[in-house]
Parts: C-alpha cells; structure tokens; sequence
C-alpha cells in the first residue's frame, strides 16, 4: 500500500492511497465467506459454494464491494497511522478507482488537529475578587439557618406573607379542567415564589375555608405555556415562629454549645465558599487569556457538530427536564434565535480551541492522570449529577465516557500549570496563594465547563436512569 498527504488548509487534509489487489485477499476471502453464509444454490450445500458459482450467479462485482467495504477502514487507518495523522471526525471518502485483479485507489478527506505554538504564559496577570466575609454576610447565614428551623402552628386569621397556608387547586384552560390540573392538600409558603405567578396575590388575605381565582401561566404538564384559570382553596393558615437567637438555638441546629460558635463556624464556611470562588474565577480569567496569546484555527465540520451538540443537550436534557422547548426558553431569555444562534456558535468555537490548547498543554507538559485523580473528579461529577458515585461511575463506563472524564481532568492539570506561572492578584492588590490540590479540581470543572454545554458524562448518566 502507498499514501500521500496533501494539505488542504490547516485542519483538513487528503489522503491519496493506492492498495495492490494482493492485498485484497484476505477482504475477498471474507466476502465470498459471508455471501456463502447468506444466500442458497441448488446442488450446494450451504456455505460450500464455490467462489467461481457465486461470481457467476451473483457477479463478481458484489463480491468487490463487499471486499472494499471491509477493506477500506483498515487502510484508511493504515495510512493515518502512517503519516502521524490526528484526525478529528469521520473522513470522506471516494474510491477513485477499482480495477478487478489490478488495483484499489481512493481518497479520504478527513479533519485533523491543527499544530498549535504554546507561546510563553508566564507573564499572563489577572485580577479576581477578594475573600471578604462582613458581619451581614454571617447575620444573613445564620438567619437563613433559623428559617429552616422554623416551627408552625395554625391561626384563626386571613392569611399573610410569610404564612404556610395549606391549599387545594384546580386549574382549567378554556374552561376546561385539566386531568393534571388538580391537586389537594398543597403546603405553600406565601412569598416563596415557588407556585404559580399570582398565587401569592389570591391567597393574601383569605382565611381557611376561603377560596381565590386567578389568572396564571402554566409552567409545566400537558398544558406548559397556557394560560389557566386557577382556583384556590385555602384549607389552613399557619402563622411561622422562628426559634430565639441564643445558645439553645445554636444547640438545636448545629454541633456547637453557643451562638458565638455558630457564628464563628458560619464565618469560615463562608470564607472556603468565596476562596473556592475565588479559584474559578482565577482559572477562568487565565483561560481567557491564555486563549488570547494563542492562534487555533477550528475545522468548520467540527464546530458545527459541536454547535448541534450543545443544542441537542440543550433541549433535550436540560429544558426537556423544565418542560420547556426551545422557543419558550428563548421568550423568557429574551433573546432572538439569532441571537442564540450566535452565543452557541461563540461558546462552541471558545470550547474547541479550550480543548486544542490545553491538550497540547497536556503533551507539552507530559502530563499523566492517576487513579485517585480520576476517582476524585468522578465523584465531584457524580455530586453534581445528583447521584451516587456507583450509579455515575457506571452510567459512564456503559456510555463509553472514561476517555472523557481522563480528559477533563488532564486538561484540568494543564489549566493548573498556567495558573501556578501566572500572576494572580486580588482587587486589594493582595497575592492570592491558591491550594494546589483544590486548584487542580476546580481547574478540572472550569475546562468541563468551557469545553461542554453540558457533559455528555452527565447526558449518559441521565439516559441511564431514564431507561
């Protein structure tokens, strides 16, 4: 077998390959073996007929197309592996020529990486947020702890904001009641925002025993979208009491024996949280800038797979899950399709050249990804996908996702390294020192999260439930 290479820009090349038909051999031997298996003659057993009765009855052309479609992928790869291709893609091919007992030529276009110059990252700067926690940050999480340790009891009055009233609802579009527009014995707190629009408005003021109706938008079930006449019973009305602010509440709602220790604990909780922040926002904002120093030319057929990717995850995992379509998440977004047209395209295109760079970084660097590596980033994955590491670790093996999640965390270790070189500073001018170990991981999430809309780990994982 011989190859050429002719470089069609700088990521797509052709491959010319030129096949003597003696290597056809072992292709034709399984042709005719799979045709004997496939089809009967009289006089012959099945799967002993002769290759000269099967040339003769079925033509020696079907038997050349069965040969070169086994053949092809082999070559094509043969020939990839010869000229040190990194191909991206399925490749065009087309055979050029086929002559019986003579030759097979053909060409493949194909998508390759593009050779990218790691220039110098030692000199790249960002800014990111101070770690500043005030009193009102700890005032505000403590308060938000004594919410949640709120108790109830029911009141004889109209019903207020803050109150948890106890509702029965129905809802009819054109007059008609829904079959999934009814339920009984709903618990709503007035002022949440978690019903319906407008629900707050009817309920306010009406005591047990009361009902309201109102206007609203649907947000999910068969009638998602529609407008809804809702009726609204309240059944209950429960006035809110929220526990003292003393050491038994402490007690009550944590491990600790006084306020002052919650506080305290609140107020580190909340300064890990802005210091994890302020690592994201590191990496992201050094990725920014490495992109700027680097030239990555992106080949056209992958960026609109990419682009129909990020659309397909879209609608189906993300809105499918909301009960939305596209058109009615482009309404509430307030954006144009061309609009949304445009930010996918730019989000796809920055997740290519994301990939291209830090995977060079990777080689660069020679970077390696170890099994407790790997097994950390799966079970942060698995945390955020809301399931237990066993359920992820399996949906993504039966997936085939492994290389994915290597990858990712490989691309994480590179984004690492130009972080270390750069120089980092908070807006008070304070070098900010960040942990290596927290700063590989969250590396890890920030080159997911320009690399992909949304995982195709977390995609399987969702389909495996599902099924």
């Amino acid at each position: 077998m011989k190859s050429a290479v002719e470089t069609l820009n700088p990521t797509r090349v052709r491959l010319t390959v030129e096949v003597p038909f003696e290597e056809l051999k072992e292709s034709l031997d399984a042709a005719y073996k799979k045709i004997n298996q496939q089809v009967t003659v009289k006089g012959f057993r099945k799967g002993k007929i002769p290759a000269r009765v099967i040339d003769q009855r079925f033509g020696r052309g079907a038997v050349l197309e069965e040969a070169v479609n086994d053949a092809l992928p082999k070559f094509y790869t043969e020939a990839v592996n010869e000229a040190e291709l990194n191909v991206l893609g399925q490749p065009e091919v087309d055979i050029t020529e086929l002559k019986d007992n003579e030759t097979l030529n053909f060409t493949a276009e194909v998508d390759i990486r593009p050779a990218i110059e790691i220039p110098d990252y030692s000199g790249i700067e960002v800014e990111v947020d101070a770690v500043e926690v005030s009193d009102e940050d700890v005032e505000k999480a403590v308060e938000e702890l004594r919410e949640r340790f709120a108790s109830t009891s029911p009141v004889e009055r109209a019903a207020e904001d803050g109150d948890v009233v106890t509702l029965d609802l129905e809802a009819k579009v054109d007059g008609e009641v829904l079959e999934d527009g009814v339920a009984s014995g709903v618990s709503y707190t007035i002022g949440s925002g978690e019903l319906l629009e407008g629900i707050d408005e009817a309920v306010t003021g009406v005591e047990a025993g009361g009902e309201a109706t109102f206007t609203s938008e649907l947000k999910g079930g068969s009638a998602a979208g529609k407008e809804s006449e809702v009726t609204v019973k309240v059944t209950q009305v429960a006035a809110r009491e929220l526990p003292s602010l003393d050491d038994d509440f402490a007690q009550l709602a944590s491990e600790f024996d006084t306020l002052d220790e919650l506080k305290a604990d609140s107020r580190k909780r909340l300064e890990n949280m802005k210091q994890y922040d302020q690592a994201t926002q590191a990496q992201e904002r050094v990725l920014e800038k490495l992109l700027e120093l680097v030239e990555v030319p992106v080949p056209e057929k992958l960026l609109a797979d990419e682009i129909e990717t990020r659309k397909h995850n879209l609608v189906n995992h993300q809105l499918g899950q909301m009960g939305l379509d596209l058109e009615k998440y482009l309404e509430i977004q307030g954006k144009t399709e061309e609009e949304f047209d445009a930010e996918t395209k730019e989000q796809a295109e920055k997740g290519i050249k994301t990939q291209f760079v830090l995977d060079e970084l990777v080689n660069k660097e020679k970077l390696n990804v170890n099994q407790e590596e790997l097994t950390e980033h799966l079970m942060r994955r698995a945390q955020s996908s809301n399931m237990s590491p066993d359920q992820f670790a399996q949906a993504v093996v039966e997936g085939g996702q492994v290389p994915m999640l290597v990858g990712e965390v490989a691309r994480g270790k590179a984004l690492a390294v130009v972080v270390e070189a750069a120089s980092v500073k908070d807006t008070n001018g304070e070098v900010v020192d960040l942990d290596d170990e927290d700063e590989t991981e969250t590396a890890a999430e920030v080159a997911a999260d320009a690399t992909e809309s949304e995982a195709p780990a977390e995609a399987a994982a969702e389909e495996k439930t599902e099924a």
